[in-house]
């Protein structure tokens, strides 16, 4: 039975460390935007900006593997 007392003050103390942390983040702003970074990954590419740039060039970054292989074979 003691045992049982002991895990749960070690489980009320450890979710309460996290209680803590969590308030401290929030109060810090860490969760305020969650959008945009999943949106911005969407967007945040080189390779669009090089396209623009380049127009109609094709270039040597926007080509994978396989197409490096097969331009040489032909």
């Amino acid at each position: 039975m003691d045992i049982l007392y002991l895990m749960i003050l070690c489980s009320v103390s450890l979710a309460a460390i996290f209680l803590v942390v969590f308030i401290v983040n929030a109060r810090k702003g860490q969760f305020e935007d969650d959008e945009s970074p999943a949106v911005r990954i969407l967007f945040d590419s080189g390779e669009i900006k090089e396209k623009e740039k380049d127009g109609n060039k094709t270039n040597e970054k926007e080509k994978g593997e396989n197409n490096k292989i097969e331009e040489k074979s032909e």
